[in-house]
């Protein structure tokens, strides 16, 4: 009976290390999370683009799909990654991130490209083409689930930096709760704002009230106007994200004098108002001027991407479907 009584102690005593841990876990999972969100802000503008055109019955699976897609990257491959850089090749971290940013520069700077210069680039035109819808969604998910790939790659960067756990296993299970966290986040916001159309087409027909019933029609009539505007909003967050990862990226590696200059012009840019608007007027001047260097820099990468990159990834995927 005393041995018993010992080893529920034992286990008692087991439980209150693990809750203990646990506690730690979510407690560092909160605070790494915080210091990501614009990242995060970002991810949600960019997703909901994946979606438009296609029936309203195909947008939650698309958003599923993406979702899984993003769970895989940021637990699977980036996690242990990331691990393995942090401890044992820190040095890689910011070169792999700075061609992740590269990535998402030309990907902004392609659609506007596209958008001033419509037969400006064959390969362009053959990637925006519109043939079969089934192939259409999955280039489109495959599109997200690689955009969400560089995104969560900065997101758990990030939060790794901000871990102060004391050991390995703590920093894994603080980021997965921290990948985890921020997908449900964004992909569950991205769901609901796709499909507000069809909540306030239920509420225009069945809500009881003439003031329910206005609402639906007013979310029916101003989704389209949201949807193109967060598209808007996601191709700048590309570039804004892309351009930034860059910048600092170059003053990691010694070559800050164009980060520097972008902070002396964004303080003094924020200095040149009142002091309540101050803060806000430093950040949005060098938000505006890290997505112009990210537009620039995807102008540069555009003929490189659509005439090196390119037709290299078609060769050897050609290769690979007929193996």
């Amino acid at each position: 009976m005393s041995g018993l009584l010992a080893l529920l102690d034992d286990v008692a005593g087991i439980a209150k290390v693990a809750a203990a841990s646990v506690d730690d876990v979510v407690a560092a999972a909160g605070k790494a999370g915080a210091k990501t969100a614009g990242v995060i802000i970002d991810d949600a503008a960019v997703t909901p683009k994946y979606v438009q055109g296609f029936a309203p019955a195909r947008e939650l699976p698309i958003i599923w799909r993406i979702a899984r897609g993003s769970v895989f990257n940021k637990i699977v491959l980036l996690l242990p990654v990331a691990l393995l850089l942090a401890n044992f090749a820190p040095w890689l971290i910011t070169p792999l991130l700075m061609i992740g940013g590269s990535y998402l520069c030309f990907e902004g700077a392609e659609k506007i490209f596209h958008v001033l210069f419509p037969h400006g680039s064959h390969a362009i035109e053959e990637d925006m083409n519109v043939r079969d819808p089934g192939h259409l969604e999955e280039q489109k998910v495959r599109g997200a689930i690689k955009t969400d790939f560089i995104l969560s790659a900065e997101i758990m960067t990030i939060a790794l930096a901000a871990i102060e756990a004391p050991n390995l296993w703590m920093q894994a299970a603080t980021l997965a709760v921290v990948g985890l966290g921020v997908t449900v986040a964004v992909y569950g916001s991205v769901a609901l704002i796709v499909k507000m159309d069809d909540v306030g087409l239920y509420l225009a027909n069945n809500a009881p009230t003439p003031i329910g019933r206005g609402l639906g029609r007013g979310l029916v009539k101003a989704m389209p106007g949201v949807m193109k505007t967060l598209s808007i909003v996601g191709t700048a967050a590309m570039l804004w994200v892309g351009g930034s990862i860059i910048i600092h990226g170059m003053e990691v590696l010694g070559f800050g004098w164009l980060g520097h200059h972008i902070h002396d012009w964004a303080y003094a840019v924020g200095h040149s108002v009142s002091a309540q608007w101050e803060a806000a007027v430093e950040w949005i001047a060098k938000a505006t001027m890290d997505g112009v260097f990210g537009l620039a820099w995807g102008f540069v990468l555009i003929p490189f991407a659509t005439k090196v990159v390119g037709p290299l990834v078609s060769k050897k995927t050609s290769k690979t479907d007929v193996n």
